[in-house]
């Protein structure tokens, strides 16, 4: 910073949570924009949306995506989160992890954002494709397995997007991605500022 300062840049930065901008997902990055000549700052924040309004309120209208993904079977752990969950809340939505080591909730009800999605969950140890990486369950005890396009859609990308057939490389794509639907705001909101700034 101190050096894009000496060279006339003016540095607006914070760690920001993608799901202060719209993204269904509990996702923390750092977002620094430099600039000269005027002074650009990041977009406000809006309203977290939770992942479950994700599939079933977007303006893309993918609500059909659930039924569509295949069939699955929750592991003992996520039958215990589950059953742990029902014991103090009524029954929503969940969205179970079957992989990774977090210390977190490994399911959120469907009015949360989501966990980080992180390309490990695609792949297993030797980096080889996994066939599920999370599962969805309704109340009505019918459980799915989270789709490519789902964990697209939770990582802001729009439907038209197409993704490799092997799930490692598809999932290395919407891991490491900045989120695209927070990319658009951010460019969209300097965009205006530079604007107005040079009229």
């Amino acid at each position: 910073m101190d050096a894009l300062e000496q060279k006339g840049y003016s540095v607006d930065y914070r760690v920001v949570n993608m799901a202060d901008f719209g993204l269904p997902q509990a996702r923390r990055r750092l977002v620094l924009v430099a600039s000269r000549g005027c002074r650009v700052a990041l977009p406000t924040r809006r309203k977290p949306i939770g992942w479950y309004e994700a599939f079933t309120k977007c303006a893309e209208g993918i609500a059909h995506l659930i039924p569509m993904m295949t069939d699955s079977q929750l592991l003992p752990k996520q039958r215990q989160a589950v059953e742990q969950f029902l014991t103090a809340n009524e029954p929503t939505p969940l969205l179970l992890e079957r992989v990774g080591g977090r210390n977190r909730l490994k399911y959120k009800p469907g009015h949360l954002p989501c966990n980080t999605i992180l390309r490990s969950h695609f792949t297993d140890h030797k980096g080889c494709n996994r066939s599920k990486f999370a599962d969805i369950w309704s109340p009505d005890g019918i459980v799915k397995s989270l789709s490519i396009e789902g964990a697209a859609i939770l990582q802001g990308f729009p439907s038209w997007y197409e993704f490799p057939k092997e799930t490692a490389t598809a999932g290395s794509i919407i891991g490491y991605s900045v989120p695209p639907s927070f990319a658009v705001q951010l460019f969209t909101h300097i965009q205006k500022q530079l604007s107005g700034a040079f009229l």
